[in-house]
C-alpha cells in the first residue's frame, strides 16, 4: 500500500484567478511506514505572490525567481504519484490546484484525482470530531503530534506534519514509524536494541508482616461472605 500525504503552497486562493503553486511537498508512506522517499520542489509562478499569501508561507518573488516551472518537473511529479493514494487535508484546494497547473501544462492532460486516490483528511477529521475545530494545528494538539518548529507555512514541513497525524487518526504509531532503516534485520533495527544485562542483580522479594497477612485474612473473609463462599482466592 503506497500513500503519498501531500501539500502545496500557492500565490493566492484561486487558480481561477490564475495563481499558481508555488511549493509542493511529498512524503512518501508504504504499508504505513514512511520511506523517506520524499519529493520537494519550488516552482516559478510567473506572476507575482499575494502578499498575505506571504505572510502565510514566508516565500517570496525573489527567493523563487531562479526556480523551475511546473512544466519543467511534471512528468517526475506524475511519476512519482502516479497510482498512489493522496493523502491531503482539504484536499480540494490543492486537487483544484494541481489540477489547474496540469491543464496549463498539456493540453488533455488527465486530472490528477484521475491518476490516484485521493483522501481528504479534513473530512475524515470532521467525521471524528464533528462540532471541533480540525485545522491541522488542532489536529496536531488533539493526537499529541509536535509541531513547535512550525512558524511559518511549507509543504514539505505540513506534509511530514500531517503524515503523523494521519498515523495517529487511523490507528498507526507515529514515533515508530520508521523508514527502511527500521524494517527487521536493517542495521539501524539492530542499533535501536537494547540488551539487558545477564547480570543483573537478584530482585528484591519484599515479604508481607503478621499484621498485613492478618488484614488480607479479613479482606478475603468478607469477600467470601459477600459472594455466597465463591471466593477464588481462599479456594486455591
Amino acid at each position: 500500500m503506497r500513500q503519498i500525504v501531500l501539500d502545496t503552497e500557492t500565490t493566492g486562493l484561486e487558480p481561477a484567478d490564475g495563481h499558481r503553486i508555488i511549493e509542493i511537498g511529498c512524503v512518501e508512506l508504504v504499508d504505513r511506514r514512511l520511506t523517506r522517499n520524499n519529493f520537494h520542489q519550488y516552482l516559478q509562478p510567473d506572476r507575482k505572490i499575494d502578499r498575505g499569501a506571504v505572510e502565510v508561507h514566508g516565500i517570496t518573488d525573489e527567493f523563487l525567481h531562479d526556480k523551475p516551472r511546473f512544466v519543467d518537473i511534471a512528468e517526475d511529479f506524475l511519476g512519482y504519484v502516479r497510482g498512489a493514494e493522496l493523502v491531503i487535508h482539504n484536499a480540494p484546494f490543492d486537487v483544484g490546484f494541481l489540477n489547474h497547473e496540469l491543464r496549463l501544462w498539456k493540453q488533455g492532460a488527465k486530472p490528477i484525482d484521475a491518476l490516484c486516490r485521493v483522501t481528504d483528511t479534513l473530512v475524515m477529521a470532521r467525521s471524528l470530531h464533528p462540532g471541533q475545530r480540525n485545522s491541522l494545528d488542532a489536529l496536531c494538539k488533539r493526537y499529541g503530534v509536535d509541531n513547535a518548529h512550525r512558524d511559518l507555512h511549507g509543504a514539505l514541513l505540513d506534509a511530514e506534519i500531517l503524515a503523523d497525524v494521519f498515523l495517529a487518526m487511523t490507528g498507526g504509531q507515529v514515533s515508530l514509524s520508521l523508514g527502511a532503516e527500521g524494517l527487521p534485520g536493517s542495521d539501524g533495527a539492530r542499533e535501536g536494541i537494547r540488551r539487558l544485562s545477564a547480570q543483573r542483580s537478584p530482585l528484591r522479594v519484599v515479604r508481607a508482616n503478621e499484621d498485613e497477612l492478618a488484614a488480607h485474612r479479613t479482606r478475603l473473609a468478607a469477600i467470601d461472605e459477600a459472594s455466597g463462599g465463591k471466593c477464588l482466592w481462599l479456594k486455591s
